[in-house]
This record gives structure tokens, C-alpha cells and sequence, in this order.
């Protein structure tokens, strides 16, 4: 029973770089002037062109080396995906057996008909990539036996605030080991904050960076505001972590005439792009009635599958590629397998791409390197105590015509200075409360997916204001046992109606 509810209205773009654009020539995130949006690295974008190509699974896999030598025996498995989004649809393309549902973060968690599920469609997209076994399309992951957790994020609309990012990040952490035969070694974060915080005190940052001492390769997309961005987005401006940007395929499976996509984020200073892959019009599974596949019904690429682009995609492709390359070296750090990963790649001998000497994806060529010594680096750590305002920058959520903002969580009070000594003992998760905020239930029951689910929680603190009640989503005489759901709605709004362009997931 939900006890109290909230009307969560006009969601400015939460921070996640999610927007799948289901384009080929994505330049701008969709944000608008009154909600500005930094989202999940690549938007579903405002100019649209679905007439191109389709860039399928089998091609990304012969473009990125894994369909031959060492690399095609490889499926991932043994290795734990986790993938903070907006959750995953539980359409017959994703395998039971593949699936394990983390604790839902988003403000969906409250109606019990959403929680978990992807309303948004991004997250189920890129699940696509990483593990996806379609037998209508024949579409295979690239990790078709790594295990994926999803931890559900983002909303209908891909609203998210940046601490829920980093409770996430702090729960893959608490938790990574919580099974054996599939410890979570990768985090996909299509995702990007809107702020431009110091390196050295983002609580982000620090959030991610304590994920990679801990042996996890995050694994980060660049963002899709365009090649003349001045920085990465948060948290791939990080030099921790593996920043991912997104190559042109052209439609074609060679790599000779692979470029940079346009839409990729560079940098002047900071961190740049650590690597490229394939990130435009690929066609990875859809989830029907969600957000973006109403919204884009030309992007659907027969019954099961759906064409996005974005350096959403390119993080997905990286991450299962990361997941191959840590089952055949179990031992691997998050360094070696950055390093490997990264001077393993292909030249690509055409445009911006050459002339920076930024390398495409190769399995093939990273294991190759393996072999190699890697110097552990010495870069600068973020000490996590820089203001979460800082962190959030132009990217902010918006209840009832407020807007949360200043040195608060979505649950309540609180500040970095609070929190970040706590995430580095990893003790910010204690059961299912989060820095003193019941958000998620005390263990893992239940059966989902065929593997376990973190049990559901009410939120029993408000949110940041008070006065305001929850007003449930409805689905329109649909049910998920069909696999299936269309016409709906979410506080009292139809999302094939909506104007999804104040979010952008990367």
C-alpha cells in the first residue's frame, strides 16, 4: 500500500544521458529553455531521421571484432552487468535467466504497476545490446550469458536527479558480490548530470571512482551535445572511468568507413573520449508502448526491435564488450581492462577520428593486449564533498512547480559532507535504507525473472517539498503478463502526447 502519494509533473531531464536518439544525425540534446536538460548520453532525439539504415547486432559484432578468434568463444558469462536506467520491459527478446531486478530508485517505485518496468524504453534498449536473445529477429547480444541487474532509475519521461545516481552507484557497490558465480564487474551508465562540477570534490565522480577501487570498470557515455562540446558530461568526464563516444557505421560492417558521430561530445580540457563504438541506428529491442515507442513509431524495425543512436548505444556495445573481456581474464582491474580495451582498437582512417587518433572498438585487439603490463595511473580522486547542486547543474527534476535543488536528496536533507565518508566504507546502504531513507526493501525475496528482486518499499520520508500526493499511473486495459502494454498514461498524461524532449538520456 502506498501511503503517501505525489503528483510528479513537468520532469526536467533528471541527469541521465539516456536518450536513445532514434537518429543517425543527432548535433543537441532536445533540452528546452525552462528545463534544461543533461541527460542520458545521447538524446531520443528532437530532429529525427529513422530513414536510415539499420545498424544490427551480427554487424556491431563483426564491426567491434567479436564474431572471430579468440573473441567469438566469448559470451560474457560469469560476469555481472549492472545497468542503471530506466529499468527493463520484460519482453520475450531479454532472457529470464539473464535478468535480476535491483532495487526500482525512481520515483515509479511508488506505483506498484511501474515499478521495475521501463516506461521510457531506453533501458530495455540497451539491455538489448548487452544480453538480448530475440528469436523473432534473430538478434543476439554481445554478452548474450553475462547476468544483468537493473537497477530502474528514470521515469516515463527519464527524469532522475543525481542522487539517485549515486545511491545506485553506492547500492552496485554495497552489493556486488551478492552472487558468486556472477559478481557485478561492470557498470553501464548511459548517463550524463548537467552540471560541470570540480574534478576533485563531485560527489559523482567520487561515487564512480569508489566503484572502480572497488574492481568495478564503469563504464561512461561522452554525451550527444555535439563534437563542439567543451566537456565530456558527468560522470565521463571523469579520468577513472571508461568515456565512450559513438561512431557513424554508415550501414555497412566494415570499419574502414566507420567517423566519428557527429553528435559525440568532445573536450577541450579534462578527460576525452577514451574510445569509440558503433552508436548509430541500432536496432536493439523494443518495448512496446513505452515513452519512445510511441513517440517514434518509424523507428521500429519489424515487430521486436527499435533503431536508436546515441553515445547510449556505443556505452551498452563497450560494456558487453568489457563483460567478454573480463571472462576470459577473471583477474583483470578495472585499469587493465580500460587500458586494453582502449590500445586494442582500430584505426579509423577517415575524419575528426584520425586526426585525433580516437581508436573503435575491438575485442579481438584488447585481448591481444592482454598479455601486456599496465601502470596503475595516478590520477587526481575526488574527495565527494563539492555541493550536490554542483553536481546536478542544469539538470533538475520539478514537483508540483518546485523544483529540487540546493543540498537535498530526492528522499530528504542532505549533504556530501554527510554522506561521502559513508560511501567509501560502503556503509551508505544498510538493508533497504539509503543515509537514513527507507527507499527500497530489506533483502532480497521474491522470485522475478527467474532470478531474485530487491522487495519494494514505500517511501516513508517526503520527497523535497511537503503538501503534495502521489497520483497513481494507470495502464489502460493492459497487463504485463501479455508482454504487452499500450495507451498509457502517467499522472493523468498520454505518453504518445507528451513532450519528451526535456529529458535527454545519452
Amino acid at each position: 500500500m502506498v501511503t503517501r502519494r505525489r503528483t510528479l509533473l513537468a520532469l526536467a531531464a533528471g541527469a541521465l544521458a539516456l536518450p536513445v536518439a532514434v537518429t543517425t544525425g543527432v548535433t543537441t540534446s532536445p533540452a528546452s529553455a525552462t528545463s534544461p536538460a543533461a541527460g542520458w548520453s545521447g538524446a531520443w532525439a528532437g530532429v529525427t531521421d529513422t530513414s536510415a539504415p539499420a545498424t544490427t547486432l551480427a554487424q556491431v559484432r563483426t564491426i567491434i571484432g567479436a564474431d572471430a578468434g579468440a573473441a567469438a568463444a566469448l559470451t560474457g558469462k560469469g560476469v555481472g552487468v549492472a545497468l542503471i536506467d530506466t529499468g527493463v520491459a520484460p519482453v520475450p527478446g531479454l532472457p529470464a535467466a539473464q535478468i535480476v531486478n535491483g532495487p526500482d530508485l525512481s520515483f515509479e517505485s511508488q506505483a506498484p504497476g511501474l515499478r521495475y518496468l521501463d516506461t521510457y524504453g531506453h533501458g530495455t534498449h540497451m539491455a538489448g545490446i548487452i544480453v538480448g536473445d530475440d528469436a523473432e529477429s534473430g538478434a543476439k547480444g554481445l554478452a548474450p550469458q553475462a547476468k544483468l541487474t537493473s537497477i530502474k532509475i528514470g521515469t516515463a519521461r527519464g527524469a532522475v536527479d543525481v542522487t539517485q545516481m549515486i545511491a545506485a552507484v553506492d547500492w552496485v557497490v554495497k552489493h556486488r558480490n551478492d552472487d558468486p558465480a556472477n559478481p557485478i564487474r561492470v557498470i553501464n551508465l548511459s548517463y550524463g548530470s548537467g552540471g560541470n562540477p570540480p574534478n576533485w570534490t563531485d560527489p559523482l565522480q567520487f561515487a564512480v571512482e569508489k566503484a572502480w577501487q572497488a574492481g568495478i570498470v564503469v563504464v561512461a557515455a561522452a554525451g550527444n551535445n555535439g563534437n563542439t562540446t567543451l566537456k565530456l558530461t558527468n560522470p565521463a568526464m571523469d579520468e577513472w572511468v571508461l568515456a565512450v563516444g559513438a561512431t557513424a557505421t554508415n550501414g555497412t560492417a566494415a570499419t574502414k568507413d566507420d567517423t566519428l558521430a557527429t553528435f559525440t561530445n568532445l573536450a577541450v580540457g579534462g578527460n576525452q573520449v577514451d574510445l569509440l563504438a558503433p552508436g548509430t541506428s541500432i536496432a536493439s529491442l523494443r518495448d512496446p508502448g513505452s515513452n519512445i515507442d510511441n513517440s517514434y513509431p518509424s523507428a521500429r524495425v519489424g515487430s521486436t526491435l527499435f533503431k536508436g543512436s546515441g553515445t547510449s548505444q556505443a556505452t551498452a556495445v563497450v560494456s558487453a564488450a568489457a563483460a567478454l573481456l573480463l571472462q576470459a581474464k577473471p583477474s583483470a582491474t578495472p585499469d587493465q581492462v580500460k587500458d586494453w580495451l582502449i590500445k586494442g582498437g582500430t584505426y579509423l582512417p577517415t575524419g575528426k577520428a584520425g586526426t585525433m587518433g580516437l581508436l573503435e572498438l575491438n575485442v579481438n585487439g584488447a585481448l591481444a593486449r592482454t598479455g601486456t603490463a599496465v601502470t596503475k595511473p595516478t590520477w587526481n580522486t575526488s574527495s565527494g564533498i563539492g555541493l550536490f547542486e554542483v553536481s546536478r547543474g542544469t539538470s533538475h527534476v520539478v514537483l508540483d512547480g518546485t523544483s529540487l535543488a540546493g543540498e537535498r536528496s530526492v528522499w530528504g536533507p542532505l549533504t556530501s559532507l554527510q554522506w561521502a565518508s559513508k560511501s567509501a566504507a560502503q556503509t551508505s546502504w544498510s538493508g533497504g535504507t539509503w543515509m537514513g531513507f527507507k527507499i527500497a526493501g530489506d533483502a532480497w525475496t521474491g522470485t522475478s525473472w527467474a532470478s531474485k528482486t530487491w522487495a519494494p518499499a514505500t517511501w516513508s520520508s517526503s520527497p523535497w517539498v511537503s503538501g503534495a500526493t502521489w497520483t497513481d499511473p494507470a495502464w489502460t486495459g493492459r497487463t504485463w503478463s501479455g508482454r504487452t502494454w499500450s495507451a498509457g498514461t502517467w499522472s493523468g498524461r498520454t505518453w504518445s502526447s507528451d513532450d519528451w524532449s526535456a529529458t535527454s538520456w545519452s
